[in-house]
């Protein structure tokens, strides 16, 4: 398994340590509620810098990029970030990821176990293209992400930059205890956070690490696990590729038509995606509420109607903010609307739920 700069800092907390996407990643340090709760009241952070970083450089980097993606980069300016999807020629999603414009180059986030696939993707794509360079920057970036409402105060201590003005998917370049860094307003949990990348070595990784950490201690930091990155991705509607959204879902029907935009001008799978809205969809993914507050739903749990199967859970957990069982997955078009009553097949019980319009908090 690859370490990230902060796994020994990981093992010296006692974090628990699961094999994820090729590395060994904190699962929890404490509990996942803890530590999702201390990002939705103060502020936590997580390392994730098992992400991908993908470098687009050459003079069709930016024709390239919205050639690949479903989003329209003409709309990003330097400094600024964007949410986007990468398809298959069918439709299918490769991957979500962020865009960012870096003046002369673009640099992709990619989800780590999408990273090598992603990485190979583009370079079939890019043949198309005279001048463009791709460079996979991921084993030589660290990448933390500082989330919630104290996470300005806390980085605006050692920043030396004013991160006051970045609006929410900005960043800037600054420097952390004379170490430069790529601040980005950005994250997955629905709160005021950042998220930092740099190159550097693990002494420098550690050095930030710390800094971060003395900075937070007045409003009682906590390190995060991927385990409260996901209840609270979920608690915001948020996608996770391999369970939300996969080669076999298209970006339409997983309510994603938002950053898609059809009129853009041509790139990959536009035809079909045009295609599919026209004949109008077969499924859409929804959100879900349990009415039984010790339900919860799991993933590939079915999803009923009147005793037939109209889809199946692709995320599922017990909210801890809302202290109920919350869902999103895939059903029939004709049962999704918001305030349906569909059931979850529980170990062989349906129990109700309520199809509710995401995300469950309203945070951002």
């Amino acid at each position: 398994m690859k370490s990230t700069s902060f796994t020994k800092i990981h093992k010296e907390l006692g974090a628990k340590l699961v094999e994820f996407a090729g590395f060994e990643m904190p699962v929890q340090y404490t509990s996942i509620i803890q530590e999702h709760n201390a990002v939705r009241n103060s502020v936590g952070v997580f390392d994730v810098s098992h992400m991908g970083e993908i470098e687009v450089s050459g003079t069709d980097a930016f024709a390239f990029v919205q050639y690949v993606t479903t989003n329209d980069v003409s709309k990003l300016e330097e400094g600024k970030v964007q949410y986007s999807a990468m398809c298959y020629d069918d439709g299918g999603i490769v991957d979500d990821l962020l865009v960012y414009h870096c003046g002369n180059y673009v640099q992709l986030v990619v989800n780590a176990s999408n990273k090598d696939k992603d990485f190979e993707w583009l370079k079939s794509k890019a043949k198309k293209f005279s001048h463009v360079h791709l460079l996979d920057r991921s084993d030589e970036t660290s990448l933390l992400a500082i989330q919630g409402k104290n996470s300005l105060a806390t980085l605006q201590k050692i920043s030396s930059v004013d991160l006051a003005p970045l609006q929410y998917y900005t960043f800037a370049w600054a420097k952390i205890i004379g170490i430069e860094v790529l601040i980005s307003r950005t994250g997955y949990t629905g709160e005021l956070g950042f998220e930092i990348y740099f190159h550097g070595s693990e002494k420098d990784a550690e050095k930030i690490w710390y800094a971060i950490f003395d900075a937070g201690d007045e409003f009682n930091i906590q390190p995060c696990g991927l385990g409260a990155r996901d209840s609270l991705r979920l608690e915001m509607g948020f996608c996770l590729y391999g369970n939300d959204i996969d080669q076999t879902t298209n970006p339409l029907e997983a309510s994603l038509g938002w950053i898609t935009k059809l009129n853009k001008g041509d790139f990959v799978a536009r035809e079909i995606l045009l295609q599919k809205q026209q004949e109008g969809l077969k499924r859409k993914l929804v959100g879900f509420i349990m009415e039984n507050d010790k339900a919860i739903p799991r993933q590939h749990y079915t999803l009923q109607s009147n005793g037939s199967n109209i889809g199946e859970v692709t995320s599922g957990t017990m909210s801890p903010t809302l202290s109920k069982g919350i869902g999103m997955g895939y059903v029939a078009t004709e049962f999704a609307k918001v305030g349906n009553t569909i059931e979850v097949n529980i170990r062989n019980k349906q129990e109700r739920a309520t199809i509710v319009k995401l995300p469950f908090l309203q945070k951002l």
